[in-house]
């Protein structure tokens, strides 16, 4: 048995499959390097890519990988504004979920998804395709299902990811995924766990979930609820989401999976899968 890394990205057009794949093996390599002291050559990784299902051709200017300058990738220090802000958000998630019910809101996020996330709205209202992003990852899973998997989901990949694994538990309990890494999700967002809820009452972590951590950035416009120890139940075995706030430095946004990738936090996660 060894340990595998399995990814799968986010919104919106990306670059080539093998070229994205590499540029996230790149920014994994380098956090290593830089928070770690490892060096490493290549990793044993694969990447899952359905940015072609949604677009005819891949992004001709893509956001290139870049390395960070030296002593710019930064541990974040979390301080009691922080306390402060997830509990805030738990108390504010609860009230939001309820709200939605009352005024119909889940209409609105429709529209919304529909205008601002168009991929993720096809997710959603396209069963076809949907079925088809789920089969990519599903594949590459049970390919690896004899061995020690960390997988790791960006953006509207981790909702394809958590659906993936709550079918998986319902199909095959005996597959097993060692570490779920969340970095830079939407799963928090009321409107996602609606959805989530439509296909099964139970919102909590998937039953063949060994351990989950979810990295977010304050700053990210889509991990918007940073916090989703809040949202999420234990699953059966009493496995329940870790979050962890870090500094995504790459860009304005600070959603890019690159930065997520090389953060000191991530890393820590990564030495014990390489």
């Amino acid at each position: 048995m060894s340990n595998v890394i399995i990814s799968i990205h986010g919104l919106a057009n990306k670059p080539p499959e093998e070229t994205l794949a590499e540029w996230w093996e790149q920014a994994m390599l380098e956090g290593l390097q830089k928070n770690a002291g490892i060096t490493l050559d290549s990793l044993n990784f694969h990447s899952v890519y359905w940015a072609d299902t949604m677009y005819a051709t891949p992004d001709q200017d893509p956001d290139a990988y870049h390395k960070a300058e030296d002593g710019t990738l930064k541990r974040y220090d979390d301080g009691w504004l922080d306390i402060v802000r997830a509990k805030a958000s738990s108390i504010n998630g609860k009230i939001w979920d309820s709200a939605k019910e009352l005024f119909g809101i889940d209409k609105i996020a429709d529209k919304v998804l529909e205008k601002k996330l168009q991929d993720l709205h096809k997710y959603y209202t396209d069963s076809e395709l949907r079925e088809e992003l789920r089969k990519r990852l599903k594949t590459v899973i049970l390919d690896n299902r004899g061995d020690r998997i960390m997988l790791v989901a960006h953006s509207m990949g981790t909702i394809i990811a958590y659906d993936v694994l709550r079918q998986l538990g319902k199909e095959d309990p005996n597959i097993k995924i060692d570490h779920f890494v969340t970095i830079g999700s939407p799963l928090g967002l009321p409107h996602v766990k609606y959805k989530i809820s439509e296909e099964s009452p139970l919102v909590r972590t998937p039953s063949i979930v060994k351990k989950w951590t979810n990295l977010a950035d304050r700053r990210d416009p889509v991990a918007i609820d940073t916090h989703l120890a809040d949202d999420y139940d234990s699953n059966e075995d009493g496995v329940k989401v870790r979050d962890d706030l870090v500094i995504n430095g790459w860009g304005k946004i600070h959603h890019k999976s690159y930065g997520y990738l090389r953060t000191p936090e991530f890393t820590d996660l990564l030495k014990k899968s390489v």
